[in-house]
């Protein structure tokens, strides 16, 4: 699991300055980021209009549970969290998957940086493209141990966790997995289907499981990273694309953080007593 982690920073720092140094011109990046965001967003606003509809059909109760008074919490501006979310103030802070945004950010300018030396950064760009590829090398060895690793995370997990599941907070959890679930089999069939018609479904769902596994075992977005890059290389998507969105995408592309968003706004409603169905 740890190799997992460790190999996420340079795996994604190699993976995106390689793909945009390596593009023809600055306009097919801006391109790819175009309709990545309106994909990101599309589908964002789709699986919280789908939780949305599963709250009204299956209400949350949080009766009986008292809230307790938080402790002071200093508060920040709008503007001061959004410098904190995308830069850092030190290069060392880059090397940790916990500023990752900060990491895509500063591996696009690098990138960039690459590309407009033309001759100049010509040397730097073989350099970029190597360490990719030594990156995705690495990432082979460590997969081939991976499922031992997830099998007992995973295992460690349930049994430490599992038992709070019983809580009150089983009605909530009872309805997000399967929302989930159908959401992640009926609602991805339909976006590889619109992508690439039944070739794509085919291709997706040859290729999903290992990812999925690995997301769902980690609870983690970002350890998932080089298990979907191997998968969407098998799938066909282009180099510069799946190297380019799939590290952005697992910072800000977070269906099922919108799923859960919305059932804990409807929980949150009811332990305070408030209708959720005018919403």
């Amino acid at each position: 699991m740890n190799l997992l982690f460790v190999t996420v920073v340079p795996l994604v720092f190699f993976s995106i300055a390689s793909a945009v140094a390596s593009m023809a011109d600055a306009k097919r990046l801006g391109k790819i980021l175009g309709v990545m965001m309106l994909v990101f967003t599309a589908t964002a606003i789709v699986s919280s209009l789908v939780m949305l509809g599963v709250v009204k059909i299956f209400p949350m109760s949080g009766e009986g549970i008292v809230l307790s008074m938080p402790a002071d919490v200093p508060s920040q501006k709008l503007s001061a969290q959004i410098v904190n979310a995308i830069t850092v103030s030190d290069f060392r802070d880059l090397l940790s998957r916990k500023n990752m945004l900060a990491l895509i950010i500063f591996s696009i300018l690098i990138g960039l940086a690459a590309l407009f030396s033309k001759r100049d950064g010509e040397r730097f760009r073989e350099f970029l493209i190597s360490g990719n590829a030594v990156m995705n090398k690495a990432i082979g060895i460590v997969m081939l141990y991976a499922p031992i690793g997830l099998g007992a995370y995973f295992a460690y997990l349930v049994g430490v966790f599992g038992p709070q599941l019983l809580g009150s907070c089983v009605k909530a959890v009872a309805v997000y997995y399967p929302a989930a679930m159908v959401y992640f089999f009926v609602f991805f069939t339909l976006y590889a289907g619109l992508a690439a018609g039944r070739k794509g479904i085919r291709a997706f769902w040859a290729n999903i499981i290992p990812p999925a596994l690995t997301a769902f075992a980690t609870g983690s977005s970002v350890a998932s990273i080089p298990v979907n890059l191997k998968a969407s290389e098998r799938i066909g998507v282009p180099e510069d694309i799946r190297e380019v969105v799939i590290p952005m995408g697992a910072t800000i592309h977070m269906d099922g953080s919108c799923l859960s968003a919305v059932l804990k706004i409807a929980f949150i409603y009811s332990v305070l007593g408030m209708d959720f169905s005018t919403v």
